[in-house]
């Protein structure tokens, strides 16, 4: 039997929802589906609620990490770095990639940097960049909807002053997922998750396991009239009562 490639295994992680792919990843650790690669409280491996999805009607996005830090001009830094340096990283990993953008900035700016608008965003797109995810804001939302290019931010602004490029490839920490790159990244209206590339396959078969166990659990759920109903239907699942 000829091994599935590695783009036929993305395409099918595109067709599950977030919540179903941090439960292969580890929400429920005791469950024999869910592959518990994090302690599901102690890791940041998901994002927070502070990040918001700008295009929900993209569904699920799918890419390999790409990082870097913003922040204002560091005249001690000499501004070494530009965004070109990120268009580098992004051409030279694998694809598709997602730009995990750390914003920096001071707490009395944080809120109105609006940082990655329509040209920095086709410009990503260019080099196979299929989203982002930034802790702060970024602008031109329409345009860039139109591009369809997902973006999961920490709000909208229209404006920006000076800012520079301060760290391009390193960890960061973004609406309280920590992410290093290479690692990947599935992100759709309910937030992002990452986990490592080499368990792609892996967390996809878990995935469509626990879709399929949850299929069958739903259908006996949707028929159920009486609490025993619903008990029976649960129980196994991550909600039936836990033994005493």
């Amino acid at each position: 039997m000829a091994r599935t490639s590695e783009e036929e295994l993305l395409t099918e992680l595109r067709k599950i929802d977030s919540p179903t792919i941090t439960n292969a990843v580890a929400t429920y650790p005791a469950n024999p589906l869910c592959l518990g690669l994090y302690n599901p409280w102690t890791e940041n491996w998901y994002t927070d609620s502070s990040i918001r999805c700008m295009f929900p009607e993209l569904g699920p996005v799918v890419g390999y990490a790409v990082t870097c830090v913003y922040g204002l001009p560091d005249p001690n830094y000499g501004n070494r770095l530009s965004f070109m340096d990120v268009i580098d990283a992004l051409d030279a990993s694998t694809k598709p990639a997602i730009l995990v953008f750390q914003q920096k900035f001071p707490p009395e700016l944080s809120s109105k940097v609006g940082l990655a608008g329509e040209v920095m965003a086709t410009s990503m797109q260019a080099v196979g960049c299929v989203g982002a995810i930034s802790n702060g804001p970024s602008r031109d939302i329409d345009a860039i909807r139109r591009m369809k290019f997902q973006l999961l931010l920490g709000g909208v602004t229209g404006g920006h002053g000076a800012m520079a490029v301060q760290a391009v490839n390193v960890p960061v920490s973004v609406g309280d997922m920590d992410v290093s790159p290479g690692e990947l990244i599935h992100m759709d209206e309910n937030g992002a998750v990452k986990f490592p590339a080499d368990k792609l396959e892996a967390v996809l078969n878990a995935a469509k396991a626990i879709l399929e166990e949850e299929a069958q659990r739903l259908d006996a759920l949707r028929q159920a009239t009486t609490a025993a109903e619903v008990r029976a239907a649960s129980s196994g699942g991550a909600y039936s009562e836990q033994k005493r």
